[in-house]
């Protein structure tokens, strides 16, 4: 569990290893967190592959005066450019959207990001379709030090684990408030599930402590 800063998201996600993502833990996602399942990915991983943010390809294909250039996000309102980019189904699944299917998308596309210079962009190719029901986040290019959102921090911490650069996030919801869960609330499930849970500038100390 990641908590990124009160002066920005202020919200709690669910996190874990792609390359070990299960459909156990898809549903894990699901009922604990309830947010966004999303696969946050490195930024080399996307270059190499040819991704690119959705605000990007969304303003490259869009006329000036056309309805998506006028509703394209620039900003969020806590001051980040979004890191969405195309969301993906793998060639093998159904519907894309159960908890099977979703996990044979991610952790198969941990592999592709592991072997990504090995023939990885080919298999993307072969074994991926677009739109589907995995959304890929892109990581920035420089990770915390250029932005510090749950997309770098979790990226961040797969490199510290030397594991494939993804990462599973999903956002943690409070069902009764209709909001994101609050950060006392959180703790209490850490603590009952024994998941830990970092700060972000708990992670932010350990980047430069590793410079």
């Amino acid at each position: 569990m990641i908590h990124d800063d009160e002066s920005r998201e202020n919200e709690i996600d669910l996190v874990m290893a792609a390359q070990f993502a299960r459909p156990a833990h898809i549903a894990q996602l699901r009922n604990m967190a309830g947010g966004m399942i999303c696969l946050a990915i490195s930024n080399e991983v996307a270059r190499k592959l040819g991704l690119m943010y959705m605000h990007d390809i969304l303003r490259n294909i869009s006329a000036g005066d056309s309805t998506i250039s006028k509703i394209t996000i620039g900003l969020a309102p806590y001051g980040d450019k979004p890191s969405f980019s195309i969301s993906i189904n793998h060639l093998d699944t159904y519907t894309g959207v159960t908890d099977s299917d979703r996990a044979l998308t991610i952790s198969e596309m941990a592999r592709i990001s592991s072997e990504i210079d090995t023939g990885g962009k080919d298999q993307f190719i072969r074994f991926f379709r677009t739109p589907g029901h995995v959304p890929i986040l892109i990581a920035a290019k420089g990770l915390l030090e250029e932005r510090m959102g749950h997309t770098e921090l979790g990226v961040y911490l797969m490199k510290l684990a030397n594991l494939a650069p993804s990462v599973v996030i999903c956002e943690m919801l409070d069902s009764k408030t209709y909001r994101a869960l609050k950060l006392y609330d959180a703790k209490e499930i850490s603590t009952k599930y024994d998941i830990p849970m970092l700060e972000a500038n708990e992670i932010r100390q350990i980047n430069r402590l590793n410079r």
